[in-house]
């Protein structure tokens, strides 16, 4: 496991100027959404106003890559700070191995830590991690101090459920369901409230109302632009939304529409939310940090070519190329992140748990996959450089990738005995020049972090076809 010797240094928290002392932390994730969505990083077409004037305000990631390239595991990261091949759930997980979806008793979180330090804890949206709402992985059991949203996974693909859960509780709401699959999952033909605005709505009263004497960690963890799957399925589209808002009359397709109003209604969440913390004189002491949990979709009928949306890079949702996990990432506090700055520090999910635990005073588990990022949004030193990132991907057989030095990109996809490719992502961003046979040095060494970066886990093994469960 990689080791960082950085515990003892994170106990205290180094002086950063203009940095508050324990800040609020307001972590805002899309679902599905590419690289190159947002206005700030390219877009042309989908109208991202709020996001935008976030990033000129505060900073914006270059070189940020999920926990993975699909939801659940992509979160697993995101929550324990440790890579695909420790972290407890490395994969979307089939209804038959409830084990393999859910954040065992005992998993250090970074809810968990942040609880520790005094913060009031929030999860707002989709979790799945962990959907029985008495078991071990529920968000209330994982450092959380209230919930309220989707517990299954499967469940958040539609947009109009008939309940939603608050803690334990099923909270039923006025959407008529179509059953399809799982419990909740579906569509819904009477389509009256949309969860994502619900979520937003919650977060705006977590935030306004909450205890102000302290600080609070929240996670609003939205669906969109996240397809509904079964919908698509049913009726041959799978994009939810209210309205098709400024693309009402642009001459594109029900699910570009769709997916363009959705991406623009998430960002008018941004907006007021930011206008909350201002209004309660909260935004001083606020660290927003903005994300998405893999690369863009291609379900419901959405075309990820039509945007752009993976930004110029090869791959999408599925895949271990740029495209697939490469994400935006945008942090904004003012007074403590110099506006208008880019960032291309390489960084990625696992790293949220030591910027927690950096901007709280806690100190982190002595093995762990996590480096702070407090000095690069400070603006006082770049972050400690790791020497390698790593993932692996479980559909179809096991894929695995590894980033080394922030420049060599090593893939294998599906089967052990598969052939490396070997991509240098500083010169060639789009892997398309296979330099394996250029570079067995690279290859050499990729082969021996692929073989050693890894635990193993029961329900996810290293696989040459379909895992078990599936």
């Amino acid at each position: 496991m990689l080791l960082l010797l950085l515990a003892l240094g994170l106990t205290l928290r180094p002086c950063v100027a203009g940095m508050p002392a324990k800040p609020s932390i307001l972590l805002i994730l899309a679902d599905d959404m590419g690289y190159g969505e947002l206005g700030c990083y390219g877009q042309e077409k989908i109208r991202t106003p709020h996001l935008d004037r976030m990033a000129a305000e505060g900073m914006r990631f270059t070189r940020f890559y999920a926990g993975c390239t699909v939801c659940a595991p992509s979160r697993s990261v995101l929550m324990t700070g440790l890579h695909t091949g420790h972290t407890p759930v490395r994969g979307n997980a089939g209804k038959g191995n409830v084990a393999a979806q859910t954040l065992p008793a005992g998993t250090v979180t970074v809810p968990g830590l942040l609880k520790t330090a005094g913060f009031r804890t929030g999860l707002i949206g989709k979790w799945g991690l962990g959907d029985a709402p008495d078991g071990p992985g529920h968000p209330l059991k994982q450092g959380f101090g209230s919930f309220f949203g989707y517990l299954d996974q499967t469940h958040a693909h539609n947009h109009y459920p008939d309940f939603l859960w608050r803690d334990s509780t099923r909270v039923p709401l006025k959407n008529d369901l179509v059953a399809m699959g799982n419990e909740g999952a579906g569509y819904s033909k009477n389509r009256v409230e949309y969860s994502d605005d619900l979520f937003a709505a919650e977060a705006e009263k977590f935030i306004r109302d909450g205890d102000r004497s302290r600080p609070f960690f929240l996670f609003l963890s939205l669906v969109v632009p996240h397809a509904n799957n079964e919908r698509n399925r049913a009726l041959g589209v799978g994009t939810e939304v209210p309205d098709f808002g400024p693309y009402a009359e642009e001459p594109w397709s029900e699910a570009h529409k769709g997916q363009a109003a959705s991406i623009t209604r998430m960002d008018g969440y941004v907006g007021r939310l930011r206008d909350v913390l201002r209004e309660t004189g909260q935004d001083r002491n606020t660290l927003i940090l903005f994300s998405s949990d893999n690369g863009p979709h291609a379900e419901g009928g959405n075309q990820p070519r039509f945007f752009n949306a993976s930004g110029g890079f090869r791959g999408i949702k599925r895949e271990l190329t740029e495209g697939g996990i490469r994400v935006p990432l945008i942090a904004c506090l003012p007074g403590g992140i110099a506006p208008g700055q880019t960032s291309g520090h390489v960084g990625y999910f696992g790293d949220l748990l030591a910027t927690a635990a950096d901007l709280s005073g806690v100190a982190v588990p002595p093995e762990h996959d996590s480096l702070s990022l407090v000095p690069v949004l400070g603006g006082t030193a770049n972050s400690v450089e790791r020497p390698w990132l790593y993932w692996e991907f479980h559909e179809g057989g096991t894929s695995q990738a590894v980033l080394m030095d922030g420049r060599w990109k090593a893939i294998r996809l599906k089967r052990r005995d598969a052939a490396l490719q070997i991509y240098d992502v500083t010169q060639d961003p789009g892997e398309i020049r296979d330099l394996a046979a250029d570079r067995p040095d690279i290859a050499a060494r990729a082969e021996e972090i692929l073989k050693t970066a890894r635990t193993e886990n029961p329900h996810w093994p290293l696989s040459d076809g379909p895992v078990a469960g599936k």
